[in-house]
């Protein structure tokens, strides 16, 4: 059991930190972002945010490179 999950870590480990370490994003994901960012416009027309939840949406865009 102990040798399975050795095996598996030793396995799953490295191929995390090579998808981790791609920080370039393909057309596809930038449109994908386009999409949520106007998707959310949409929502926030017809729902206004709070003033917390504005408060949370800046503290994520101050902590989110290339946002």
């Amino acid at each position: 059991m102990l040798r399975k999950t050795i095996i598996g870590m030793a396995v799953i480990f490295p191929l995390a930190g090579v998808l981790a370490a791609c920080d370039d994003k393909g057309p596809a994901e930038e449109m994908g972002e386009k999409i949520d960012d106007a998707g959310q416009s949409m929502k926030d027309a017809i729902d206004p945010p709070g003033p917390a939840e504005e408060t949370g949406r800046k503290i994520d865009d101050a902590l989110t490179p290339d946002h």
